[in-house]
């Protein structure tokens, strides 16, 4: 994370460095890092600005923009939206990497699945190559005459063969379905993970940054509903502040829709096709001890929400995959790893959930990370 007493040197070296004919690596990554300084400044502005010349002219990949938390608050802004459609609209496939990504994460959580489709498929045409000289056999037995095989025992070696084609396909497309309900899962799960907030600092930060620190709690429905909860929630705040709680507030329909203006990025004659993308190694990077000390500091009781209609999107898929009639209010309590705990319709019992959620410094708190 750049220091905010060193934004402005920064600003200015990548000023000059841009101005000295960089070849395109290095103007790549001036851009880029341009970019970062001015959205930690929260000058979306011109941060976009500078990722749309990276983008347009230096082979910058989009990727890289969705994974950098220096980044964060631009993804929040208007103009992160507009700069997202240009790029969709000028070619790039800017959700390759992320569904590689649930590829990979499927695939961690259910190492086997390779290796039974391809005994189903294995057997299946085994048993169809058995079916194909048992049905001549069968010909020959419903005939008759010397020589002729058993007609039941040919019935029933063709019956277990059909059988078993028909267990192993449905076997299959059981597996491709439970493969399609657990990448909706782990989908849902990476969405919300992007999901921004404005700390009571002003700061904003996405649902990722604050894993391993709190356990946000969403509370989704009409004004009064939600109001309500918060302000009985006051009355176990110390308890629940022990237990790393932070409330996220969402209230139905107050989301406002930004009008993007389409227009493609198109081709530059600047691009270089085969150019490193600068921020590809920044996917991994995890953020300082000190800078996670800072932003666990600024955490207080409750956040507010940045982009309301992609939070109402995310609580709406949620309510579908739970059999939840969508727009009903419900709460959704996170785990400290970011993944869904449990969800009901209404509000939280606020003791119960005193009583359920150990304190911080416990050993279940630990474990749950």
């Amino acid at each position: 994370m750049i220091s905010c007493l060193k934004v402005k040197d920064a600003l200015v070296q990548f000023e000059t460095a841009l101005s000295l004919d960089p070849n395109p690596v290095e103007a790549q990554a001036a851009l880029y890092n341009k970019a970062c300084c001015h959205a930690y400044q929260g000058e979306a502005k011109k941060a976009a600005e500078c990722l749309r010349t990276a983008l347009r002219d230096y082979n910058l990949k989009f990727g890289t923009i969705l994974n950098d938390p220096d980044l964060a608050s631009l993804r929040a802004s208007p103009e992160f939206k507009e700069l997202q459609e240009e790029a969709r609209l000028g070619g790039e496939d800017i959700g390759y990497s992320f569904r590689r990504d649930l590829k990979l994460i499927s695939e961690v959580q259910a190492p086997f699945r390779g290796v039974r489709r391809f005994f189903y498929v294995a057997f299946s045409a085994a048993a169809g190559i058995s079916l194909l000289f048992t049905v001549p056999r069968l010909f020959r037995a419903i005939k008759g005459g010397d020589g002729a095989p058993d007609i039941w025992e040919t019935v029933g070696n063709a019956g277990i063969n059909i059988g078993g084609i028909i267990v192993l396909v449905a076997l299959f497309f059981w597996d491709n379905k439970k493969e399609e309900e657990q990448l909706a899962q782990i989908s849902r799960n990476e969405t919300l993970s992007r999901l921004p907030l404005r700390l009571s600092t002003n700061r904003i930060v996405e649902l990722v940054q604050l894993r391993d620190t709190v356990r946000p709690v969403i509370l989704a429905g009409k004004k009064e509903s939600v109001s309500s909860a918060l302000q009985k929630a006051e009355r176990f705040r110390t308890e629940l502040l022990r237990r790393g709680v932070l409330l996220v507030p969402v209230i139905w329909g107050e989301g406002r829709t930004p009008q993007v203006e389409k227009k493609g990025f198109g081709v530059s004659k600047k691009a270089a096709t085969a150019l490193p993308s600068i921020g590809e190694d920044f996917e991994k990077r995890a953020q300082s001890i000190t800078a996670k000390s800072k932003l666990k500091a600024e955490i207080r009781f409750k956040a507010e929400v940045i982009s309301l209609e992609e939070w109402e999107r995310w609580i709406r898929d949620q309510q579908e995959s739970e059999g939840v009639t969508p727009g009903e209010d419900v709460y959704i309590i996170l785990r400290l790893d970011g993944r869904v705990r449990r969800s009901g319709k209404g509000m939280p019992d606020w003791s119960q959930i005193v009583q359920e959620l150990p304190p911080m410094e416990a050993l279940l708190s630990k474990l749950e990370r």
